[in-house]
């Protein structure tokens, strides 16, 4: 049975010190370069502006962007749990979100891809409880795409921390 001991956590620090590991949000890191230095495009529906509104939460409003961010949102709903009577009682929210960033000062491509995520939510409820369940499921979804498309950025930006 293997037990918490400091020597392994010793160990594995010197481990990834050794191979060049930087923490994302330690000195020179690039969740700190990247850190109100995109613009993004502004929100055209309410789970885009839910979107918008949680990257500007963990990236910052940019005052003197850097980057550019552009994005493609789709989401669709999936009947999950069909009752005997064939009514619907579970649902699987299900989102894509293609984006690309820009080097403002060239247009240029920084990174690009698209991330994927889903939630899902309950419809056995009441008629209130089930709108209230489904927004939760727009809101959650919107939430997961946008630590999927950070934890890229985080990844894929070349010199983001020069």
């Amino acid at each position: 049975m293997w037990s918490y001991n400091r020597r392994h956590f010793l160990l594995a620090s010197v481990a990834l010190a050794g191979c060049g590991f930087t923490p994302v949000y330690g000195p020179n890191g690039v969740g700190n370069s990247l850190q109100g230095q995109i613009e993004l495009e502004s929100p055209a529906s309410t789970n885009t502006y839910n979107l918008v509104s949680y990257l500007e939460g963990r990236l910052g409003r940019a005052d003197t962007p850097k980057f550019g961010l552009t994005y493609a949102l789709s989401t669709r709903q999936e009947g999950l749990a069909v009752t005997s009577s064939q009514t619907i009682v579970r649902y699987n929210v299900l989102g894509e979100l293609s984006y690309a960033l820009r080097d403002l000062a060239d247009n240029s491509v920084v990174a690009s891809g698209k991330v994927t995520a889903l939630t899902a939510y309950s419809a056995s409820g009441t008629t209130i409880a089930t709108q209230a369940a489904r927004k939760d499921a727009h809101e959650r979804l919107m939430v997961s795409l946008g630590d999927r498309l950070i934890e890229r950025l985080f990844l894929t930006v070349p010199g983001a921390n020069a």
